[in-house]
């Protein structure tokens, strides 16, 4: 049964030269799990505010075509009546949180439907529970990390119990593991509950295999529409930039089946490899010898060998004790607790270097926000010290500290105030008392803003805010740049673009660049080195193969689909490099024990 139809759907936001949405013809059955997907920009979240009934009255604008819900004009129900049926959980959980207390918050929603107490406290234990949040219903929202305060907004929706969900990449503030956790929870609702799902997310590794169907959008279009299978293969044929890597490496081999996922793709590895090349689980493949197969027992490249797992999947490594050397960022011995007892780091040792790219990552809640601001210089250390330069942080100028270090945290729209997006890098470089020279330009061609020069940043969508919030640091040329989750709403195509631009700022400008992230594809292919935090401790900090390598969760999805065949693979181009080699050699006849 059709849920929603669209129909030449299309929707122009107030002044804008361009629809949004561009004659989309769209029907949603009931107990679907679909996945939206398109580059950062290309009317994702407008397709969900349309069918959540925000576009028009909220949102103002121009709207044309037809859209009914249930049968009905979706364009005329009353906002409360589309409450009742449908619940939308925003990209930015800030947003949505109006809320002190996590179980009020929860409540909020139940409430306004009129529901008795008794329901209300019943759907509020039932949400918190689902979202793993139970434990956490009398604390203060203002206090939960990013990932908490995502999993908050989720639960609230849930507790409506909704016949549509709308996702706005739910998962981009979690860490793999509860990541898994919330997606696996929202499958079970929408194959038990009947639940309609319409997901939009960028980390496509994470989610592809659990839909049904896959809806893909350029300039507001829909470029490609069917089951996962089908849209896979158009969507190879297009550009492969909206696959996830398993699915992206067998296009580029240019086999006929594309893996969804990584069980699919090793057993497709088996069936076409079999006594091909030999399974070890020793040794690692360094970037200069991934077209080679180890042999068994065959040691290739010097990396830390792994250890037991801890209970939550993290792989603890032997750890580079950092050393005072040439850092330029330096914190020894750091402690930090809140006010309300709660401590956030516990004895955190970390040194960065000129030209090195360190990543932090690590469970929601887990210390990396807290750790980036007092390196940062936002927060004081409780004890301990941090070191700029080989000075200490405290004793430095506002101005000296600022324009030695860029810090973009969580919320971009922090760092817009400006009328235009060139008048937030020019104000940046005012403050700082420098002079243009064609910095803006360059930044913004960097991150994929050109066009949006002239525009007004809060007019933009939420990937291109934050990117728009990175740019207004990055156009200063700091020394050390902290940013904090800043591929949120960025598509692979503009993550790649970003790894570069990091690389370049690391490797030819001397600046040292931390990054803290869920996103473990990202930190796979621009890293240096990653530190792994868990209860505000450093459970392993190492060079990035060392670290992710082998790992249950913390490990890129190309290295959990060799594992066995190439240990130390991270990256899709060392993959390929191995397999054309070995399916080559599979293909000649090549005897067992080599390739």
């Amino acid at each position: 049964m059709a849920l929603v139809t669209l129909e030449n759907l299309s929707y122009w936001y107030p002044g804008a030269a361009r629809p949004a949405l561009n004659g989309v013809n769209l029907v949603l059955r009931e107990g679907e799990f679909v996945l939206v997907v398109g580059g950062s920009g290309s009317g994702k979240s407008t397709l969900l505010r349309l069918l959540a009934g925000l576009l028009g009255d909220f949102y103002g604008g121009k709207l044309s075509g037809r859209a009914t819900f249930m049968g009905r004009n979706l364009l005329e129900l009353d906002r409360r009546q589309v409450a009742r049926h449908v619940g939308l959980v925003f990209q930015d959980p800030e947003r949505q949180l109006v809320m002190t207390r996590v179980d009020r918050e929860v409540a909020f929603g139940p409430e306004n439907l009129g529901l008795p107490p008794d329901e209300i406290r019943r759907r509020v234990a039932e949400a918190l529970e689902l979202v793993g949040l139970a434990s956490l219903a009398e604390a203060a929202v203002g206090e939960l990390s990013g990932g908490q305060q995502q999993k908050v907004a989720l639960a609230g929706v849930l507790a409506m119990h909704p016949r549509l969900l709308l996702l706005d990449e739910p998962t981009s503030q979690l860490d793999p593991i509860a990541a898994e956790e919330i997606l696996h929870t929202v499958r079970r609702l929408n194959e038990e509950a009947g639940l309609t799902v319409v997901l939009v997310e960028h980390r496509l590794e994470r989610c592809f295999h659990v839909a049904d169907r896959v809806v893909a959008l350029a300039a507001g279009r829909i470029v490609a529409d069917g089951a996962v299978r089908d849209a896979a293969r158009v969507l190879a044929r297009d550009g492969d930039a909206y696959l996830p890597p398993v699915a992206r490496l067998f296009a580029r081999l240019g086999w006929d089946v594309l893996p969804t996922s990584v069980r699919e793709g090793r057993r497709l590895l088996a069936a076409r490899l079999d006594g091909a090349v030999p399974v070890s689980t020793h040794g690692h493949v360094s970037s200069g010898e991934t077209g080679r197969a180890n042999a068994p027992g065959r040691k290739v490249g010097a990396t830390a060998q792994a250890g037991p797992p801890t209970a939550r999947g993290i792989m603890r490594r032997r750890s580079a004790r950092p050393t005072e050397g040439d850092a330029l960022l330096m914190a020894r011995g750091v402690w930090f607790a809140y006010e309300n007892g709660r401590e956030a780091l516990k004895g955190v040792d970390l040194a960065v270097r000129p030209r090195e790219i360190v990543m932090v990552l690590g469970p929601s809640g887990s210390g990396k926000s807290t750790l980036l601001k007092i390196l940062a210089g936002q927060l004081d250390p409780g004890r301990g010290r941090v070191l700029l330069a080989g000075l200490p942080m405290s004793a430095l100028e506002l101005r000296e500290r600022v324009r030695m270090v860029g810090y973009v945290g969580q919320h971009p729209d922090h760092y817009l105030l400006q009328e235009t997006l060139e008048e937030e890098l020019r104000f940046t470089l005012r403050n700082l008392g420098l002079e243009d020279g064609g910095r803006i330009t360059d930044t913004l061609e960097a991150l994929g803003l050109a066009a949006c020069r002239e525009a007004n940043p809060r007019d933009l969508s939420s990937g291109e805010r934050q990117r728009a919030a990175v740019a207004t640091v990055l156009v200063a040329e700091p020394r050390v740049l902290i940013l904090d989750e800043p591929t949120r709403g960025m598509d692979y195509a503009l993550k790649t673009r970003l790894s570069a631009l990091l690389r370049d700022l690391s490797r030819k400008k001397g600046s040292a660049v931390v990054v803290a992230t869920h996103d473990v594809e990202f930190a796979a292919s621009t890293a240096d080195r990653v530190v792994l935090l868990a209860d505000g401790r450093v459970v392993a900090q190492d060079a990035t193969r060392n670290v992710l390598d082998g790992n249950l969760f913390y490990s890129p999805q190309i290295n959990r689909l060799l594992h066995g065949y190439a240990p130390g693979v991270l990256k899709l181009e060392e993959a390929l490099a191995f397999l054309r080699t070995v399916v080559k050699g599979a293909e000649a006849g090549a005897p067992r024990g080599g390739v």
